[in-house]
């Protein structure tokens, strides 16, 4: 039997990714990359909804001030941000720089993989702005069939 290199195995268990199953790790990235927090987040760093958008609705990807991201996620708890942010750092989707500042000065910014992902959550993002009233509407009449 032949002998696998670390980057052979790992080769091949990129292959074997299959989201259908309980076990693969990409479950648990989908699970993540999926969460709404995630998604105003990778939005929010990537520029959308930036003071000057551009003509598709976005503006350019710039790092934001933890409260600046705060603000701008209207809803979002002080402990959801945190650990969001945290996972997301983990994953490599996001930098964290701290300056040493009185009082300590930290931003975060999307990394080349967040920006790769950002343009796919901000498609999402674009599309559930642009049918919320059809879906509203269909809710709406599902209701009333039941009622």
């Amino acid at each position: 039997m032949a002998t696998r290199t670390a980057a052979q195995k790992r080769a091949q268990a990129k292959a074997e990714y299959d989201a259908f199953l309980a076990v693969c790790p990409s479950r648990q990235l989908l699970d993540r990359i999926s969460d709404k927090w995630v998604t105003l987040i990778l939005c929010a760093l990537g520029g959308d909804g930036s003071p000057r958008p551009g003509p598709d609705g976005s503006g350019e990807p710039r790092p934001m001030r933890y409260s600046e991201l705060s603000r701008r996620l209207a809803g979002v708890s002080q402990k959801m941000l945190t650990q969001t942010l945290r996972s997301l750092e983990r994953d490599g989707l996001l930098i964290r720089t701290a300056v040493p500042t009185v009082p300590v000065t930290v931003t975060y910014e999307l990394t080349d993989l967040g920006l790769s992902l950002h343009g796919a959550v901000r498609t999402i993002k674009a599309w559930a702005e642009a049918h919320m009233d059809d879906v509203l509407a269909n809710r709406e009449a599902h209701d009333a069939r039941d009622a």
